[in-house]
């Protein structure tokens, strides 16, 4: 018994070695590529930065030479440049890490499992852009003329008050938004993901729906600058979203209720054929 054990073990021992060195190749083709998107983004890190920093600029009205950023570190700038650098990486090496998943997973599933998989890969790396780009273009002019709007200039007896943005943090703050739309964007796929493989249904996302608005603003109030204008602009897309789910999954639902009542009658046919076959020998 000991001995059939021990070859049960080494037969199942073999597979789990073959799963973790691909695992182990595909972690180091992501590694690679996100370092070479690295050096490449450090590169431009200046022009990627002033990218990133056009939305604070054209809010404060593109008074070149009366506004700036300021750092109070002799390493902060260096730092931040690192940051844009490997921000940028993560972000354009996105797609990079999805491939990698999936070309690890693919070979474990069937060939319907595979094709039926393939769009939501597809579609990740679509809507985590149109997430970042939803920060970019609509939350941070509004955000920042919000912020700004505190501003004073100066009185009789008071001083000014007047913003100096640091770089490090508003780097900090444009990354967090960045990627919080961007994987809050995810959701649609995520929640069609699963009611492909039976974890939900559109019955049950119906009765989570006063629940699931509750959390969006939860979600907008954490991840965002406390101000409403920021905290809408993302609850707003995401119950949005749940209802483009919640069609797309009943859309899954009627596509597999088709298919369901098209196999019985394609088993029907050929035993009728049968009982006709029967009926004509009989005779």
């Amino acid at each position: 018994m000991t001995a059939m054990q021990d070859d049960d073990v080494d037969g199942y021992r073999m597979p789990l070695m073959e799963h973790l060195v691909e695992l182990r190749r595909r972690l180091l083709y992501c590694v690679a590529g996100i370092v070479v998107l690295f050096f490449i983004s450090y590169y431009f890190a200046p022009q990627i930065y002033g990218f990133l920093t056009q939305p604070l600029a054209d809010a404060m009205g593109g008074r070149d030479g009366e506004r700036r950023m300021i750092f109070t570190a002799l390493h902060e700038a260096f730092f931040t440049y690192v940051k844009v650098a490997l921000f940028t990486a993560m972000f354009v090496g996105f797609p990079l890490l999805a491939t990698q998943l999936w070309m690890f997973v693919a070979p474990g599933l069937y060939k319907n499992e595979r094709s039926a998989f393939l769009p939501f890969l597809i579609a990740t790396p679509v809507f985590f852009v149109l997430g970042g780009a939803m920060a970019y273009y609509v939350v941070f002019p509004l955000a920042w003329r919000f912020f700004l709007g505190f501003e004073m200039p100066a009185g009789e007896g008071q001083l000014p008050i007047q913003l100096e943005a640091k770089v490090d943090q508003y780097l900090s703050l444009v990354m967090q938004l960045i990627f919080a739309f961007g994987l809050s964007f995810l959701m649609p796929v995520a929640l069609t993901l699963l009611a492909r493989v039976g974890i939900i249904d559109s019955m049950m996302m119906v009765d989570k729906r006063r629940y699931f608005i509750v959390a969006a603003f939860v979600i907008a109030a954490v991840i965002t600058p406390p101000d409403v204008i920021s905290q809408i602009t993302l609850a707003v897309p995401l119950i949005l979203l749940y209802e483009l789910s919640l069609l797309a999954v009943r859309r899954i639902e009627r596509a597999r209720a088709k298919a369901a009542g098209a196999a019985p009658r394609e088993e029907a046919a050929p035993a009728a054929a049968r009982r006709g076959e029967a009926e004509g020998e009989d005779e």
